[in-house]
């Protein structure tokens, strides 16, 4: 059982700690936010490879979301506007759409501003998921 709910990202991508820390300052969700570098992946029941392919957000029960998913519960944890936002983002067919566009980013983000040839997704979605 976690005490909060768990934003895990990759830290070693400019993109994902650049778009991290803007949530932390504009968005301020109610999390702990860690890298899964630093994450105790076994522990959290995710493997490295859906770690590597998605943020994802831990509930304290340990439901894991990940994708556009994760980043809607981050939002929606963060009170004011952002919880509209958030849930708008969990309804479909806007789900449809962020989801394509998370993957599209997410596929793309060493092209993206602070990206780098080691932000790259693996090229395959993890098992299980």
């Amino acid at each position: 059982m976690l005490p909060q709910p768990l934003l895990v990202f990759d830290g070693d991508c400019g993109f994902c700690t650049t778009s991290v820390k803007f949530a932390e300052r504009r968005v301020r969700p109610r999390c702990e936010i860690v890298p899964w570098q630093f994450a105790d992946l076994e522990a959290l029941g995710v493997t490295q490879e859906r770690a590597e392919y998605e943020v994802l957000w831990v509930t304290p029960a340990g439901t894991v979301h990940g994708g556009s998913r994760a980043v809607a519960k981050a939002l929606m944890s963060a009170g004011r506007g952002w919880t509209l936002l958030g849930a708008l983002l969990m309804l479909p067919p806007i789900r449809w759409v962020a989801h394509g566009a998370y993957r599209l980013i997410a596929n793309n983000r060493h092209h993206m501003p602070g990206g780098t040839v080691a932000c790259a997704v693996p090229g395959r979605r993890p098992q299980g998921h």
